[in-house]
């Protein structure tokens, strides 16, 4: 096993504080190590550097009550997943990549040990779980703001429109959540501004593994995409603009006008500038087909 969670709850977080700090290169090795060779000893390296971030975001769940041993051991568990997954290839951080993980896990075993009476495991029933209160306050807040006073029903209508999940599903989560067992909207202290329990919560979110790596895509696109347009005349970075990247794109009859040229003039520089940028990045970037397959 690459890591010992079965420490006393003080031991293992004094444990991970004195943990190495990994620079790029050295986290990269390990993780290559591990997905390439099944090196057990990289991944310990690398699992046992950043438990201290696996403690850090559990810690964010303590007050909610579970303890806090359970909740570092569900944390290394996403931590140990993040290992098992990631690509160092793509350029992301680790830390980058395993917080989704971990927050997930963590998520994960909130929701299992919410009450007697299982919320549920499907996409839906998690962001409801996560967000409803949440969203609950701030349409509460919208409808005051404008004179308004909603009934329940039509909060509820309301949240499984905003959350885009169906109103039954809202109805039913709503029950739970108002349960017996535990209230989220139950204040933390007897104060009148105390915190409620959901505001300890994590924000829901996207969690899914590929979003890291797809942000990470985007920005490499985009870095891309600029240096490609640096290799244009201005005139065609002007059409380019004005024609692909503004919010309400120019007509070739107006640039025309404004530059003085015919119609086909300026749709002969567009098609001519966007193959420019074409060679530029298939010529500077060989992977840039990975983007568009």
């Amino acid at each position: 096993m690459a890591l010992d969670m079965t420490a006393s709850d003080n031991a293992l977080p004094r444990r991970a504080m004195k943990a190495e700090m990994l620079d790029v290169e050295t986290e990269q090795a390990l993780a290559r190590a591990w997905r390439d060779h099944r090196d057990e000893a990289a991944l310990h390296r690398l699992v046992t550097a950043y438990m201290r971030l696996a403690i850090s975001m559990a810690a964010k769940f303590k007050r909610y009550g579970a303890p806090m041993s359970d909740l570092i051991q569900e944390a290394g568990l996403g931590l140990m997943k993040a290992a098992e997954k990631f690509d160092p290839d793509r350029g992301v951080r680790f830390s980058t990549y395993a917080v989704w993980w971990i927050k997930a896990s963590i998520q994960d075993y909130v929701m299992r040990n919410w009450s007697l009476v299982r919320t549920g495991s499907t996409s839906a029933q998690k962001s409801l779980f996560f967000n409803m209160r949440r969203v609950q306050a701030r349409l509460e807040r919208e409808a005051s703001a404008q004179g308004e006073v909603l009934d329940h029903d039509q909060l509820l209508q309301m949240i499984a429109m905003d959350l885009n999940v169906p109103l039954r599903d809202v109805e039913i989560m709503d029950g739970r959540l108002s349960g017996s067992d535990f209230s989220l909207n139950a204040q933390q202290s007897g104060e009148e501004e105390g915190r409620e329990w959901i505001d300890t919560l994590a924000d829901e979110g996207e969690t899914t593994a590929e979003m890291v790596g797809e942000a990470h895509d985007q920005a490499q696109l985009k870095s891309w995409l600029g240096e490609a347009m640096d290799n244009l005349s201005e005139r065609e970075r002007f059409i380019l603009k004005a024609r692909k990247l503004s919010e309400e794109p120019r007509t070739l009859e107006s640039l025309g006008e404004e530059l003085s040229l015919s119609k086909e003039r300026v749709r002969q520089l567009e098609a001519g500038a966007l193959q420019k940028m074409r060679v530029s990045l298939e010529t500077n970037h060989q992977d840039v087909q990975h983007f568009f397959s």
